[in-house]
């Protein structure tokens, strides 16, 4: 976003003939050492720092909402792994993109968010406290200075990684051009002797402005040597030391910013006693089964689970962020919760142990407290110190707080087959051990003893079992005319190409992408808002998926609302993608809404929309559009795909808004609704 620059204090000239390179170029420099990928919106605040990224040889992506800044370095890092910059102006660009920072944030994804900021003489009318801001929804916030700005970049990005949050840098306006003194020049003190010490406020002019600042102005060397609370690893060490375990958390090993899909914070395990317990557990159990998460996803636990589920004879399920996480999808039951299929949900619920990785047992995962049965075990395994899930039925939950891959290595290596049940040997961990469990109240014959496999003898795991198949609805149209989606989903799922990325946007139709879409991978699913509770991040997304996957297609799954809401972004995803489709599920209306408070009895006239031509808006910006009123309509992908699957095509689904998704179904029971199937 633009601003103007009247009456307020201009940056330094540029001066071409000094060899003393800016902030802003010394700024780039840093960040190119981090990362290689940017998204951005230029404005006063921001277009130095951008023309300087670029001749550092950072890639910049131009988006047309601040918004879109953040969602695109989000998804690029949850589908690359890797960190990923996104600038914006002061002021007006920076609350823009808050509610993107907010879901980045809950989200756990971390990047570095580079900002202008007010002078460093002080602020103008325009100008906003970043620093109040993001500290509202959780961001922490730098100020850069011409004093160390390579050592806070360094910093914030090792920080970044490490608490897996983003982390915003802010760029006084006054200071972004001003000249960096050889000695602190331009690549920090860490890097050599050469650079010597910081400028003094008495050697440089632009230090004495910013020392003026006081106490106001942070660094990110302000907490470098102090105990930070909010970093999961410290808080896993302080309560490791006061119960007098004497083994030290595994050393952090060094996280390049390439590592694939393994953004993990220092790795640590619980103690002796817990991972024995946890172990003897599982071994005795007769039902059990491995919920994964996201988190065990980015900590890279997905081959230590499979190998574990192997050894236990466990079913699977995962959360919708985690699926294709585990190497046998054939013991699979899919995802846990709103989404999962309703057979396998109740199968779910006779798990008599349950090892839980990196999963926040949100309300949805846990089906508002219906997943898991009566007396259920509950093994915990989190980097955080997260509380048992609430729910109307008694669980034991038992947390084991580390990194996820780190311990469960070390369960699977108490955990052997073939072992007798009851003959661990931690003698404290004995007494709390669960009764061996007895036969399963609804399928009697798959109850197991020791040499029994409890997923070995449950049916409908086969391909088109009881276990597999979806409700794809009992016609093709509903009874207004509209298509069930479905149906349209379920078709969408045999046409889309194989080798894709779907992304996400948020709303009632959340449900039909993860219900009838295959995911081969995590990373394959990209869910930017879901965290946070937000729609309109969807084509917001698309430039960071096709930064990160060149070579994949895109597919975004948006609702009427959430996509008129980020319309802007519908040109930046159509420049951006080498290959996209999007689907629209056009029912005009926000459905969620009609779904809860319309079946309550509110008026539900502030809840629609007027039908709009996606596919119209689509054409006009150069993508190929297509209006679907009819299931045959989808041929025209299968079309698209065979000339090669090169731009985008968008396919505007005019669906019926009387089909209610599963998951929307629970929170109508949640809030005391019961709702009759139309």
């Amino acid at each position: 976003m633009s601003h103007s620059t009247q009456a307020s204090p201009t940056p330094h000239a540029p001066h071409a003939e000094s060899p003393e390179p800016t902030l802003a170029t010394v700024t780039a420099r840093a960040l190119a050492e981090h990362a290689s990928e940017s998204f951005g919106l230029m404005g006063n605040g921001n277009a130095h720092l951008i023309d300087a990224l670029t001749a550092a040889g950072v890639r910049y992506t131009a988006v047309r909402h601040e918004a879109a800044t953040v969602a695109a370095a989000d998804a690029y890092t949850r589908v690359s792994g890797r960190l990923a910059i996104a600038t914006t102006t002061y002021g007006a660009g920076y609350t823009n993109a808050l509610t993107a920072l907010a879901e980045a944030v809950r989200a756990r994804t971390p990047m570095l968010v580079v900002v202008g900021d007010a002078p460093a003489s002080g602020p103008r009318p325009w100008d906003v406290d970043e620093e109040l801001l993001g500290a509202a929804i959780g961001v922490r916030y730098v100020q850069l200075s011409v004093r160390d700005a390579p050592g806070a970049v360094a910093r914030a990005a090792a920080a970044a990684l490490r608490l897996r949050r983003p982390i915003v840098l802010a760029l006084p306006y006054d200071l972004v051009t001003a000249p960096v003194p050889a000695l602190t020049g331009g690549r920090g003190p860490e890097t050599g002797p050469e650079f010597g010490t910081e400028t003094s406020p008495e050697t440089c002019p632009v230090a004495a402005a910013q020392a003026a600042q006081g106490a106001g102005t942070r660094s990110a060397s302000d907490t470098a040597d102090r105990i930070d609370p909010n970093d999961p690893a410290v808080v896993a060490e302080l309560l490791r030391s006061v119960a007098h375990d004497p083994r030290p958390a595994t050393e952090a090993s060094h996280t390049p910013r390439s590592a694939p899909h393994a953004i993990a914070a220092a790795s640590s395990v619980p103690g002796d006693d817990e991972l024995e317990w946890a172990a003897r557990a599982l071994s005795r159990a007769a039902r059990p089964l491995i919920l994964a998460g996201r988190g065990a996803h980015l900590a890279g636990a997905g081959p230590a689970l499979s190998e574990l589920a192997g050894r236990l004879g466990a079913l699977t399920a995962t959360t919708a962020l985690a699926r294709g996480i585990f190497a046998e999808p054939r013991f699979d039951l899919g995802v846990a919760g709103g989404f999962g299929q309703p057979a396998a949900m109740t199968l779910l619920a006779e798990a008599d142990v349950v090892l839980v990785v990196g999963a926040a047992l949100n309300q949805f995962t846990m089906r508002f407290g219906e997943l898991f049965g009566q007396g259920t075990t509950i093994i915990r395994v989190d980097i955080e110190l997260v509380g048992a899930p609430t729910g109307p039925h008694a669980l034991e939950h038992r947390l084991l707080q580390g990194d996820a891959r780190a311990t469960v290595l070390e369960i699977s290596a108490r955990v052997t087959r073939d072992e007798a049940r009851g003959s661990a040997t931690a003698p404290r961990a004995a007494a709390a051990l669960p009764p061996a469990a007895g036969p399963n109240p609804v399928h009697p014959d798959t109850a197991v003893g020791p040499g029994g496999v409890w997923r070995d003898r449950v049916p409908g795991l086969e391909p088109g079992g009881e276990l597999r198949v979806r409700d794809a609805g009992p016609a093709e149209l509903c009874a207004d005319g509209l298509l069930d989606p479905r149906r349209v989903a379920a078709r969408l799922g045999e046409l889309l190409p194989k080798n894709r990325h779907v992304t996400s946007d948020g709303g009632h139709f959340i449900s039909w992408a993860n219900s009838f879409w295959p995911v081969s991978a995590p990373e394959r699913m990209v869910m930017v808002g879901t965290a946070y509770q937000s729609i309109g991040l969807g084509f917001c997304t698309v430039p960071g998926i096709a930064a990160a996957a060149p070579d994949s297609t895109v597919v975004v799954t948006t609702g009427d609302g959430g996509g008129l809401m980020a319309l802007a972004d519908l040109e930046t995803a159509i420049r951006t993608a080498r290959s996209q489709v999007i689907v629209v599920w056009n029912d005009s209306a926000y459905s969620a809404e009609v779904h809860l408070y319309g079946a309550m009895g509110l008026d539900t006239e502030p809840m629609l929309i007027p039908t709009a031509n996606f596919a119209g808006i689509a054409a006009a910006l150069g993508a190929t559009g297509v209006v679907v009123t009819r299931v045959a309509d989808l041929e025209a992908l299968t079309e698209w795909v065979a000339a090669g699957a090169t731009g985008t095509i968008l396919l505007d689904c005019r669906v019926s808004g009387t089909v209610v998704a599963e998951y929307q179904r629970e929170v109508q029971r949640a809030n005391g609704l019961i709702v009759p199937h139309s």
